[in-house]
């Protein structure tokens, strides 16, 4: 049970790992583009490629029907996106596990890789587990530790992910198929929480401290890309830098647009903003927007 490329990629090696892949249980196909094309989700696409049935069902709570005549000994679950009834996860002899984007019980929820970034973790990693009603509550059965880079945003961090997740499912699955893995519980007093990520939660707080609003900024980078406003339009924030811990300005002031970079005040210091798009227009290296828009002493919010 998966959707996206993630998921795609983890789908083909367990395949070609020699697993007996029955089905297919993916998020359904979306329009995509200017045109409105429907395009197949990522896994669907592994899937046709190797003749196995795929099931989209819209809402996988009422529509679970199909999973009696397949015979399952496992469901292994990542990044689906829907909430898994128990039907669901008694439906196989051996029940289901879910690959993990992060080190639980750290992180429960559907957006751990962006809120380890928005922490300010300097780790995360995979976890496999087993699939119970509660959120992410399962026993842990195998954990993979990822570094995180002082300057990784999402876009890179998810690259580690791609790179890694694939063969750690391979392996822990074969594991746990071979008894060899014990599920241990996870300790309830340690939990944290990875919410989706909301349109709203993507407009950035100018009154946080720089080395949060920094983190948010990596969180969201560099899609769908943190934002604040700017003449009442929206300006997205690909990369930032700490410059110093002077308070010169308002909070929210441009304090410099030149030559020298395009410096923000903060409550507790001034950024550089390196990277940024500003509404309706393309996206654009600091040198190259500073060029085309009076900023200095303008107020961002």
């Amino acid at each position: 049970m998966g959707t996206p490329d993630l998921a795609a990629v983890t789908l083909e090696a367990m395949i070609q790992a020699g697993f007996n892949v029955v089905a297919l249980i993916a998020q359904a196909d979306k329009p995509v583009g200017r045109h409105g094309e429907v395009e197949f989700v990522p896994t669907k696409k592994v899937a046709l490629q190797h003749k196995i049935p795929v099931f989209q069902p819209i809402k996988i709570r009422e529509d679970h029907g199909f999973l009696a005549s397949l015979n399952l000994d496992l469901i292994v679950t990542l990044a689906y996106g829907q909430i898994v009834p128990e039907a669901v996860l008694k439906a196989p002899r051996l029940g289901c596990l879910n690959v993990h984007g992060s080190l639980l019980p750290a992180l429960r929820g559907a957006s751990p890789i962006r809120f380890a970034l928005i922490n300010g973790d300097h780790e995360t990693g995979l976890t496999l587990m087993e699939m119970v009603q509660a959120m992410d509550a399962g026993k842990m059965y195998a954990k993979e530790t990822i570094t995180i880079d002082e300057n990784e945003n999402y876009t890179s961090l998810y690259g580690k992910f791609m790179r890694i997740t694939p063969d750690f499912t391979v392996q822990t699955v074969q594991q746990f198929l071979e008894n060899k893995l014990v599920g241990v519980p996870q300790d309830e007093s340690l939990v944290t929480l990875a919410p989706l990520i909301k349109p709203t939660m993507e407009r950035l707080n100018i009154l946080l401290p720089k080395r949060e609003f920094m983190n948010w900024v990596r969180g969201l980078s560099e899609h769908p890309g943190g934002y604040v406003l700017l003449k009442g339009k929206k300006l997205k924030l690909f990369e930032v830098q700490k410059m110093n811990d002077v308070i010169t300005h308002p909070i929210g002031t441009i304090v410099k647009a030149n030559s020298d970079g395009i410096w923000l005040q903060l409550s507790d210091g001034q950024i550089a903003i390196l990277d940024l798009q500003f509404e309706g227009k393309k996206r654009l290296p600091w040198k190259t927007f500073v060029n085309g828009m009076a900023l200095v002493n303008e107020r961002v919010e």
